[in-house]
């Protein structure tokens, strides 16, 4: 299951770790936000090696800032707390296990 972010765990949730992380930034209002949310549930269920969280950006709006989202969704890979990768928009589960390395 993923891990609801925000300003206050990010750092030791996704920063802090070692490994692989994904974060997922989107709205409850969103359309392709609700076609994403099952797949990255899926991906956290079946990658228990793999941190995955969630960041609401009506209510996280700093790390929407912080980390330059213009655009939900917005899925950002991080290893070892830097970003690796970034998907923008809808895209199916197989771009995403690849942008993880999987």
């Amino acid at each position: 299951m993923a891990i609801k972010l925000n300003s206050q765990n990010f750092a030791d949730e996704i920063l802090n770790k070692n490994g692989t992380a994904l974060v997922d930034f989107y709205a409850d209002w969103c359309g392709p936000c609700k076609m994403v949310a099952p797949i990255v549930e899926e991906i956290a269920a079946e990658n228990e090696d793999i941190a995955v969280g969630k960041v609401n950006v009506d209510e996280s709006n700093d790390l929407a800032y912080r980390y330059g989202v213009a655009s939900i969704p917005t899925l950002i890979v991080f290893e070892n707390g830097e970003e690796t990768e970034r998907i923008v928009g809808y895209r199916p589960k197989e771009d995403i296990l690849d942008a993880l390395g999987r």
